[in-house]
C-alpha cells in the first residue's frame, strides 16, 4: 500500500518551482488544495492559499510554507559553455560536479556543473573553493564552436534546476530529496488540511504556500494582505547539530521532534505563542525541542510585521544538509510537526488570541 506522506513528499520535492518559476510544484499544491479546502486564494505574485473555514471567522491562524527551492538562473556564456547566477544562497562546495537541468523553448537539457581540476591548479588555488563566479554548466556537447543559445534555445534568464531523486533510506523512517526546503512545510500544509477537513476549529485557518522565499521572502510579505492573519505560524526545515563537526550538542537532530524556534535572523518568535505552542505540544504528549536558527530566516520575517504587528512562530522539520542536492528528513518529526498543528488549530480560539495579544 502506498504511504500517503511518502507519496505526497516524493511528488513535491522532484518536482521544479525555483523563485519565480514556481509554476509546476504550485499545480501540484493546488490539486492538493481543492480535494480539501472550503475556498483557495491567491496574491497577485502567484502565492495560493487555502482556506479552512471555523465555527467563527476570527482568529485568523495563518500557516505559511514557501514554495519555492534554491536554483540558479542562465547568466550567460562563455565557449560554449553557460555562466549562472545564484537564485538563493549556495556554498561553491555543494555545487560542483552535480546535475542539473535546463528548461528551454526546444525541451529539457542536462548539464554537469563544472570547475578547473584541482590538478591543474597551484598548491595554494587548490586548497581554497573557488567562486561561484568561476563555474560554469557543461552540457556535453563536442563541437568546438558550440552554441547553447542556437542548439538548445538557452536564454539568459532561463531557470537551471537541480537534479535529485526522493530516496527512502536504510532506516526507513529518514528521506532524502532535493528541496525539502521548503516543500516538507508545503506538504504539512497539505496534511493539515486533510486531516481537519471534516474536524470544527475555533477559528479559521489560512494554509499559505508563498512564492521567492528564499530571494528576500517575497510572497511572505504581499500575501498577508490577502487575507489579514491575525497570528502566524511559519513551517519550514530547521538546523541539525547531529553530525560529525557539530560544536554543540541540542536536541536539534533528526528524530528530536518537531522543532519550535525560538530566534532567527529576521523575528525573535512571539513568547506567549511559542510558549502556548510548547503547552499544546506537553498537553498531546507531542515530541519536541526548543531551537535557536541564527544564520537564516522564515517567512514570518515579513509576516510579522504586516499592519500593526502578527504574532507569530515557527515550527520546524529538522533537516541535514539543507541548501544543497540532497537534504534529509527524519518521518516521526513530520508526524510529530503534524499533529502539533492541529492540536494548536484546536485548542487556538479567540479567547487565547486576546490572551496572548494582552500587554
Amino acid at each position: 500500500m502506498v504511504d500517503r506522506t511518502e507519496k505526497l513528499l516524493k511528488d513535491i520535492t522532484e518536482a521544479s518551482g525555483l523563485p519565480g518559476f514556481e509554476d509546476e510544484v504550485r499545480e501540484i499544491i493546488k490539486n492538493e488544495f481543492k480535494k480539501f479546502a472550503d475556498e483557495i486564494l491567491y496574491d497577485k505574485l502567484g502565492s495560493i492559499i487555502a482556506v479552512k473555514k471555523g465555527e467563527r471567522e476570527r482568529p485568523r491562524i495563518g500557516f505559511f510554507a514557501h514554495m519555492d527551492e534554491i536554483g540558479l538562473m542562465v547568466k550567460g556564456f562563455t565557449k560554449g559553455y553557460v555562466k549562472f547566477a545564484p537564485l538563493g544562497g549556495w556554498w561553491s562546495a555543494t555545487l560542483i560536479g552535480q546535475r542539473v537541468k535546463v528548461k528551454t523553448d526546444k525541451g529539457e537539457f542536462y548539464g554537469v556543473i563544472g570547475a578547473v581540476p584541482p590538478h591543474l591548479l597551484k598548491k595554494e588555488e587548490a586548497q581554497k573553493l573557488p567562486d561561484i563566479d568561476d563555474l560554469y554548466i557543461d552540457f556535453g556537447v563536442e563541437e568546438k564552436k558550440f552554441d547553447p543559445q542556437k542548439k538548445l534555445g538557452i536564454k539568459i534568464g532561463d531557470p537551471i534546476i537541480p537534479v535529485s531523486e526522493f530516496k527512502i533510506l536504510g532506516n526507513k523512517n529518514i528521506y532524502m530529496a532535493k528541496a525539502f526546503d521548503d516543500r516538507v512545510g508545503c506538504a504539512l500544509l497539505i496534511r493539515i488540511l486533510e486531516e481537519i477537513k471534516n474536524k470544527k476549529i475555533p477559528g479559521t485557518a489560512y494554509f499559505v504556500a508563498t512564492v521567492q522565499e528564499e530571494v528576500g521572502l517575497r510572497g511572505a510579505a504581499t500575501s498577508p494582505w490577502v487575507f489579514e492573519p491575525d497570528i502566524a505560524i511559519a513551517l519550514d526545515v530547521s538546523l541539525t547539530e547531529d553530525t560529525p563537526g557539530a560544536k554543540t550538542e541540542t536536541e536539534a537532530k533528526l528524530g528530536g521532534g518537531a522543532a519550535i524556534v525560538s530566534l532567527d535572523y529576521t523575528m525573535v518568535s512571539h513568547k506567549k505563542l511559542r510558549d502556548f505552542l510548547v503547552k499544546v505540544a506537553e498537553k498531546y504528549k507531542i515530541k519536541y525541542h526548543l531551537v535557536t536558527v541564527i544564520r537564516g530566516g522564515y517567512d514570518t520575517g515579513r509576516v510579522h510585521l504586516f499592519k500593526e504587528g502578527v504574532p507569530s512562530s515557527i515550527i520546524g522539520i529538522p533537516s541535514r544538509y539543507v541548501h544543497g542536492f540532497n537534504s534529509m528528513i527524519h518521518r516521526k518529526d513530520f508526524d510529530n510537526a503534524l499533529n502539533l498543528c492541529i492540536n494548536f488549530l484546536k485548542e487556538f480560539d479567540e479567547k487565547k488570541f486576546k490572551e496572548i495579544t494582552s500587554y
